[in-house]
């Protein structure tokens, strides 16, 4: 893509951050011990603005992650050329053990898989829902993505 073309079609930080907030999934790539990509889509929510998802603590993508910290997060949609949208983020995956953060995510996830109201991040939910949740998370994680560089593009802007 020439540099004219890739410019007019960068969004900007602000449409970046309205894009990733509009959605719930994303693709994860962590490396694997033999340097191949371990690539998995997850539904993630937005922490401090930021992608956060939760994931079981022995999971490969928690391995690779303890092991080398490099990540790749990457968000799209659109179907027809002219509809493609997305964002790559690039940087490293934290691993959070505190057990209060895992539950923030862990509820907006957990509501969206269920197919039950989403809340927003840090907001109550239903008690009976509640006590599923905690019983989830049990075994996970929090992976927050720290971004070094997002890569960013909406055909529509051509």
């Amino acid at each position: 893509m020439a540099g004219g073309k890739r410019d007019r079609i960068k969004m900007t930080p602000d449409e970046a951050a309205s894009y990733l907030a509009g959605n719930f999934k994303v693709q994860v790539a962590t490396i694997n011990k033999d340097g191949t990509p371990h690539l998995v889509t997850m539904f993630y929510a937005l922490l401090d603005g930021k992608i956060a998802f939760t994931t079981y603590k022995a999971s490969q993508k928690v391995v690779n992650l303890r092991r080398n910290p490099a990540m790749t997060c990457l968000v799209e949609d659109g179907v027809e050329y002219g509809e493609l949208r997305g964002a790559q983020l690039n940087g490293r995956g934290l691993v959070i053990e505190d057990h209060a953060e895992l539950l923030k995510v862990g509820r907006v996830v957990g509501s969206r898989m269920a197919g039950l109201p989403v809340p927003a991040v840090g907001e109550p939910i239903d008690p009976g829902i509640e006590a599923g949740i905690e019983q989830a998370m049990a075994k996970r994680v929090l992976v927050v993505m720290e971004p070094d560089e997002i890569v960013s593009w909406d055909h529509g802007k051509a």
